[in-house]
Parts: structure tokens; C-alpha cells; sequence
């Protein structure tokens, strides 16, 4: 691998043709320009520099060198330059990994209030189910995970941020009982219930602990999909409040479950994840949406 420091001394010495003159500009003696020339030409196994007179030229291996040099040297004054606005933290990039749900009703207000502060801050979203999302941030494919919980994995450290119940939902016009629907009741619904993840695993723990389980007459892997077909009056459901909140509220009824069953959501990330200026923001945002979320 050649080095950065023996090219540009290299380079130095060619323009100004002298090894003195060299040391003045770089900041080193003339042996230490000297030395530098000498190890650039043993590591290439050629001459680079000749005297002639009193003034230092480029061998003819020295003068194909050259362009290749100032080349190298020029892409990595641009690399610098372009990691400038990110060692001042005016820019960056985050890339986070969520589920259908979150991604839609919770990740956009984090990234607006996160783009508040840095404009021109990138984010990218990958959309799958846990295993995967997991596996790409243990990889450092991914920066952060917002998640429903549990998140496993030794090389992970996890934050609980967010609260989010599950809530009974039913086409408009059906009848919630007092105190909000139990095991007893749901049973006999017509269920159209969300496929894999934790927030199946958390229904299907709710029905459990009470000796019944769950049968659901079709299975999805896409929250919305299952709020249009209870909308359509096709059966009844257990989905996240977060996905209620703000649609389908004319189409819909919910009501929480008896008992209340609520799952968390978490912030994952790898445990020596370098905390960006850009990755801090985003999980500011979505611990001030968690307490603005609390104060309503």
C-alpha cells in the first residue's frame, strides 16, 4: 500500500524541484524529505528522483508516477472535503429499520421533528419483520431498530421508549361490552389477526393465559390491510392504537381489551455503536413523542 505522506513529499520535491525547498513547504528537515523519497522509491523498487545540477527531477519511472500520484492525492482531498459537514455535524446520515406499523404511524414524526433541527440530515427506512431487521443491524447494515419488544441479541442494547395498546377494533355499528371486550368474548369473533412478530406473540399470550387459542379466520402481514377488511365488515381484531388514531375512526370501533394488553415499543442498537450527531437526534425525537404522547 503506498503511502499518502511519501507521495505528497514525492510530489513536493518534482514541483519544486528541490529537496530543500521541499522540507520548507512540508514542514520537515531535508533528511526527513530525503528519507521519505527513499522509502517511496524502495517501496516501488524503481528510481523516482534524479540531480541534475543542483535541481531535483523525476526519473523517467518518476514522471509516469506522476499523474498517478496526484491523482491518488487529489481523491483524498476530496474525501476529506466531503467529510468535513459531518465532522462539524451539519449533515449525516441514519439508517433505521422498522416494522409496517411504526413506520407509518410513528417514524415520520420523529424524522420531521429530527429534520427541524438538521435540514439536511438523510434517513433511510427499511420496512421487515424483527429477525431480519435484527440480523442487518448486528451486521451494521442498520444504525438503529424501533421495534416492538422483545429484541434479542448480545451485541445489542435496548431502550423501551414508547407505551402502545392494543386495542379490540370492529366494523362500525358493532356493540362493545362494558369494560371493553375479554377472552371469553373475543373467541367467538370472527378474528382477523396480524401474522408473526411480537405483536402476534403478544395476542396470542393474551388469549393464552386464559386457556383459549386464538383461531383467526385469516391471517396478514399488514396492519392496514386488516383495518380495511374490518371496515368492510369482515370480522374483528386486536391492532395496535397507534395505527387507529387518526383514520377509519367513522368505520371503526375500539374499545381496549379486558384486561388492557400493551406492548412496547424499543430503540435497538448495536452496544459500540458510534452515537452520531444525526442518530442522537432521531432518538430524541422519538423519546419527546413517547412523553408529548403521555401529556395528551
Amino acid at each position: 500500500m503506498l503511502n499518502l505522506d511519501q507521495l505528497t513529499t514525492f510530489l513536493s520535491v518534482v514541483d519544486l524541484g528541490s529537496f530543500t525547498a521541499a522540507a520548507d513547504k512540508i514542514g520537515l528537515t531535508q533528511p526527513a524529505v530525503s528519507l521519505q523519497v527513499k522509502l517511496l522509491e524502495q517501496r516501488l523498487g524503481v528510481k523516482l528522483i534524479e540531480r541534475v545540477g543542483r535541481r531535483a527531477q523525476p526519473s523517467p519511472a518518476g514522471l509516469d508516477l506522476l499523474p498517478h500520484a496526484r491523482r491518488i492525492i487529489e481523491a483524498c482531498s476530496m474525501a476529506e472535503e466531503a467529510m468535513t459537514p459531518f465532522r462539524e455535524g451539519s449533515v449525516g446520515r441514519v439508517r433505521i429499520g422498522s416494522g409496517g406499523t411504526a413506520s407509518i404511524h410513528l417514524l415520520p414524526r420523529a424524522i420531521a421533528m429530527a429534520k427541524k433541527r438538521m435540514p439536511d440530515l438523510e434517513i433511510i427506512v427499511r420496512i421487515g419483520n424483527i429477525d431480519e431487521i435484527l440480523r442487518d443491524l448486528e451486521t451494521n447494515a442498520l444504525d438503529l431498530a424501533v421495534v416492538a419488544l422483545p429484541a434479542a441479541g448480545r451485541s445489542l442494547e435496548v431502550e423501551p421508549f414508547h407505551d402502545d395498546e392494543l386495542l379490540a377494533v370492529a366494523p362500525k355499528g358493532s356493540v362493545m361490552p362494558d369494560g371493553g371486550p375479554d377472552v371469553a368474548f373475543m373467541k367467538d369473533r370472527t378474528l382477523l389477526l396480524y401474522e408473526g412478530g411480537n405483536t402476534r406473540r403478544a395476542t396470542n399470550e393474551w388469549f393464552e393465559a386464559h386457556g383459549i387459542r386464538p383461531e383467526p379466520a385469516m391471517e396478514f402481514g399488514s396492519v392496514e390491510a386488516i383495518k380495511e377488511l374490518v371496515a368492510a365488515g369482515l370480522g374483528w381484531s386486536i391492532l395496535p392504537d397507534m395505527a387507529l388514531r387518526r383514520d377509519k375512526s367513522d368505520l371503526l370501533v375500539t374499545s381496549p381489551l379486558r384486561p388492557r394488553l400493551v406492548r412496547q415499543l424499543g430503540m435497538v442498537l448495536r452496544r459500540d455503536k458510534h452515537l452520531t450527531k444525526g442518530l442522537r437526534e432521531i432518538m430524541k425525537s422519538l423519546r419527546e413523542i413517547q412523553a408529548s404522547d403521555h401529556t395528551v
